[in-house]
């Protein structure tokens, strides 16, 4: 399957005209600092619960239907129009400001169709790298408040889809790029932009990028004070950070390295942001340490299983935010990428990108429904479970209810096969007398145990009824 996956990412690099490392595609890092503060172990045990998030990318990007904000960097994988020139483009980019008027943005579509899908958070895109802003920040006027969009009544974008998604009883996650490429303390006109990094020698202008932290600063605490509970304080933009701390896996991004510092003063951000949020989970991605509270390996899957809280980052599509014609993944391909993630200890957080009219797609909503009628049969084996010592069988993943009375068996058909009349898997072996429960079906289900291995008897009525079914899901109690 992980083979199938990887061909399959590789072939939507192809056409998007995105390299294999910026998708993530890059070594999965084993470094993890647990946290020290009490409050943000208690919600990271509680994050732990949910397994399903949803993180929407919205911006000027989905206008033109382009990759979020990438196509403004000079790095040799971008790939812009031949007709215009570099300093064009950027001024083409930089006016869509004045055509993003999205007059049908509908917050309650977008959580109630997370809702339906089975997802219990959100991140939400307050800023890319781009700089524009999808809040009323006070630090710049390049915002969704400031356009066509400004009259609207719910024109402060990121104020709106935090209600409707708290409304769902879902955790509010608030994305925010650490670079800004629109600002001048980090993109300076005075000098080329040839690459993602700040464009200038902070050794040589200190004051100017003391003036960009506060800027990023100011911008956090605006979002941690005045937009109601958050519970994660995304952080992208990994390049952005101590010079010591740059490592093999970021060398594999292969943008330069400068040589000075570009960090932003994360130990006093955390601590304001703490303040105004008491337990918050900070997730400065890829800076290993105390403010990475779990990893987000980015359209991958680790190979194997992991013993600290991590996060799989992986589009419903082959891009981030809207594109046209978008080839989208089946609910099969999510089911079974969720499952193998939960079993290895992380979580998936899905990638849907709404329309820029402000709806999403309904072919997108239609899939998200797919996968909820799965996940209200089967929940149970995915939601407040942990891991097992004993994960994976092929293609059948354990994992364990949290209080560790249950072990749960999750087998994964392939797609377009019919159930098979029998499921077997080693390892997990049921107590002697256990129960067993087809969650797929809520019904008491036949076992034997062969030459150690489990088999598991189907029932026809289940197989009459569902010809096919991406993953069957079986509770039992587990043998000592």
């Amino acid at each position: 399957m992980k083979k199938l996956f990887l061909s399959a990412l590789f072939a939507a690099t192809l056409l998007s005209g995105v390299r294999a490392q910026e998708l993530g595609i890059h070594p999965q890092s084993h470094e993890y600092e647990w946290p020290k503060d009490k409050q943000v172990l208690a919600k990271l045990d509680q994050w732990q619960d949910l397994k399903f998030g949803m993180i929407i990318h919205w911006g000027l990007y989905a206008v033109p239907g382009i990759i979020e904000s990438w196509e403004l960097c000079s790095e040799d994988w971008i790939n812009r129009p031949d007709s215009m020139t570099y300093c064009g483009y950027k001024k083409w980019y930089w006016g869509l400001k004045d055509q993003f008027n999205p007059v049908n943005f509908d917050p309650d579509q977008w959580a109630q169709a997370a809702s339906n899908a089975g997802m219990k958070y959100l991140v939400f895109t307050t800023k890319h790298h781009d700089g524009f802003n999808m809040f009323d920040t006070q630090q710049t006027d390049y915002k969704i408040t400031n356009g066509p969009f400004a009259g609207n009544p719910k024109a402060n974008v990121a104020k709106y889809v935090f209600q409707a998604f708290r409304e769902q009883g879902f955790w509010i996650g608030a994305y925010y790029s650490k670079p800004d490429w629109h600002n001048q303390d980090f993109w300076w006109d005075k000098y080329a932009t040839p690459n993602r990094n700040v464009n200038y020698d902070i050794r040589k202008f200190p004051k100017k990028w003391d003036n960009y932290k506060t800027f990023a600063y100011n911008q956090i605490s605006e979002l941690m004070h005045d937009y109601g509970q958050v519970d994660i304080l995304w952080l992208d933009g990994g390049w952005v950070r101590p010079k010591e701390t740059v490592n093999e896996e970021v060398l594999s991004w292969g943008a330069p390295i400068p040589e000075w510092d570009q960090q932003i003063d994360m130990p006093k951000i955390a601590t304001m942001a703490r303040e105004a949020q008491p337990g918050l989970l900070i997730v400065d991605r890829t800076v290993h340490g105390p403010y990475e509270n779990y990893q987000t390996p980015e359209r991958a899957i680790p190979e194997k299983q992991l013993p600290y809280p991590w996060e799989s980052c992986i589009t419903l599509g082959n891009n981030w935010g809207f594109v046209p014609n978008e080839h989208y993944k089946s609910p099969t391909t999510v089911i079974h990428d969720l499952t193998e993630i939960v079993a290895k200890g992380g979580a998936l957080l899905l990638g849907v990108g709404p329309k820029p009219d402000g709806t999403l797609d309904p072919e997108a909503v239609k899939l998200m429904a797919e996968i909820g009628s799965w996940m209200d049969a089967n929940g149970k084996a995915i939601y407040n479970t942990r891991i097992t010592p004993v994960y994976e069988d092929g293609n059948t993943y354990f994992t364990a209810s949290k209080d560790g009375k249950k072990t749960y068996a999750i087998a994964c058909i392939e797609e377009g096969a019919k159930v098979p009349s029998t499921i077997k898997w080693k390892g997990n072996i049921p107590a002697k007398g256990s129960k067993m429960t087809l969650l797929s079906a809520n019904k008491t289900v036949r076992w034997k145990v062969v030459n150690d291995e489990v088999v598991v008897t189907i029932p026809a009525s289940f197989r009459s009824k569902n010809a096919a079914y991406p993953a069957l899901s079986f509770e039992f109690n587990a043998s000592k």
